[in-house]
């Protein structure tokens, strides 16, 4: 493709372009080949105005870097383009590179419920007969593809080689987790959305945001900024007062199409919540009218993300997504059931690794207990250290029995961390092997019983002091259960 064509795609003045050719994208040096356009972005730890002149050795047509940026002595020159933002004329060029995108995508932001509300909007479109795909967490599902690296929203590089993927095995739906980073880092520009959704916020991600204001801000550009005006945006109308008041604001000045749902929500209403054995009973209004919901997935906020993906299927064009709700199963990681003891307790295993995570988690279990219920947790090295006493705290209110371990203490001293959130709960038992800990709370169970297992869901490893070791809590659940996996 033209470099002439990608620096007109993003915005940036052309003439530095001359007739270069350009066969490939990255930002990391080491990607580089002949015909490749180097992005010199700068980062947390390294800049990548520092790689230009291996960049350009290993071939680089031309070279992308912030404003202001100077030639390297010495090196041979090729067409240098700068930008105020470059890591969005990065996004837009990756977009313009790769064109093909499925006609209809989706984004999905909130500090919960990515995941599991981007993952039942693909069973929906799948379960109405189209070919559709998820991206995020969990990497790419679609049928067809293998899975992917675990990304909540990949480098707009590797984005848009997806979506184009995606576009050539017709693949016509696709929704996407936009995590709080993606869209700080413009990872998700370029992407041509029919309709948005916000679930919540709460505590997550402050040592990168640096407080509340800027982590909210980050997710609302993808309203303010990516949103098409006028495109659906499907917002929980139960999430705090003011993210919401800043959503109707931006919805109000854009002419986006307001659509709430939950306890508050005008379009569809959550009127009462029945706990059954294998799931829960919904009585909801949509569209004026009263209806029942069977879902065979439990919890509260299972109930909100199903909602919510409907409510996005339906503005996007699937009327029938309401009545394809019964069919939904739950995600990987995501509350998933994993194993059933010959006492008739029950073992979760959940995602959740922030306060309000795990808040949402045991409240959504309690109403199916009978006994007691029981949560294995812990919280992640080398993140906002301020929430580890909130995770004590909320479990210690809110379960019967905790037990503290270690979630991935990355290059921390575990110890140090098991402390701070023993700190607020006291009477948790503290058991830092994390397979122990779980063999020893699920001999606890007893009839009625339920176990919690937080903090990391779907993933496959645990990372202790720098080092990541294979552990599934699922697997480990299951062995431990004696059901095969």
């Amino acid at each position: 493709m033209r470099l002439v064509d990608l620096t007109r795609a993003a915005g940036l003045p052309g003439e530095a372009a001359g007739l270069a050719e350009v066969t490939a994208i990255t930002a990391d040096s080491r990607a580089v080949e002949t015909g490749t356009l180097f992005a010199a972005l700068p980062g947390t730890r390294a800049d990548g105005a520092s790689y230009i002149a291996e960049a350009v050795a290993r071939g680089a047509a031309a070279v992308l870097a912030p404003s202001g940026t100077p030639w390297p002595a010495g090196i041979a020159p090729v067409p240098l383009l700068r930008a105020d933002d470059p890591r969005r004329a990065l996004a837009l060029m990756a977009a313009a590179f790769h064109a093909a995108q499925p006609a209809t995508l989706i984004a999905v932001t909130g500090t919960n419920g990515k995941t599991s509300t981007v993952d039942f909007l693909r069973q929906l479109w799948t379960l109405a007969g189209q070919r559709a795909a998820s991206i995020g967490t969990l990497g790419i599902v679609a049928e067809g593809f293998p899975p992917g690296p675990t990304l909540t929203t990949p480098d707009p590089v590797t984005l848009h080689e997806r979506l184009a993927a995606l576009a050539a095995a017709g693949v016509a739906r696709a929704a996407i987790e936009a995590s709080s980073h993606g869209l700080e880092q413009r990872r998700l520009d370029g992407v041509r959305l029919a309709a948005a959704g916000f679930s919540n916020l709460t505590r997550d991600h402050l040592d990168f945001h640096g407080g509340m204001d800027g982590y909210r801000a980050a997710k609302l550009r993808l309203f303010d900024t990516l949103l098409p005006a006028g495109a659906p945006a499907v917002f929980n109308a139960d999430m705090d007062g003011a993210t919401l008041d800043w959503l109707r604001a931006i919805a109000a000045r854009r002419g986006l199409r307001r659509i709430e749902v939950g306890e508050a929500g005008r379009e569809i209403r959550l009127l009462a919540l029945h706990p059954q054995t294998t799931g829960q009973v919904l009585e909801i209004e949509a569209g004026g009218v009263p209806q029942t919901l069977e879902l065979a997935l439990p919890g509260r906020f299972q109930a909100e993300n199903v909602l919510m993906a409907v409510a996005l299927a339906i503005a996007t064009g699937l009327p029938e997504a309401l009545s394809l709700a019964p069919r939904l199963v739950g995600v990987r990681g995501r509350m998933e059931f994993a194993a059933r003891l010959p006492n008739g307790a029950a073992v979760y295993v959940d995602y959740a690794h922030t306060p309000d995570a795990l808040e949402r988690l045991l409240m959504a279990l309690r109403p199916h207990v009978t006994g007691q219920l029981h949560v294995v947790f812990g919280a992640g090295g080398d993140r906002d250290p301020g929430k580890r006493p909130l995770m004590g705290a909320a479990c210690a209110r809110l379960a019967d029995r905790c037990w503290i371990t270690d979630d991935n203490p990355r290059g921390e001293d575990p110890a140090l961390i098991r402390a701070a959130i023993r700190a607020a709960c006291p009477d948790g038992i503290e058991i830092g092997d994390r397979a122990e800990a779980i063999a020893v709370a699920m001999a606890a169970l007893r009839a009625g019983d339920i176990l919690a297992v937080a903090g990391k869901g779907h993933e496959s490893g645990q990372t202790i002091a720098g080092v990541t070791l294979p552990f599934d809590d699922a697997a480990v659940v299951k062995r431990l259960a004696g059901v095969a996996p």
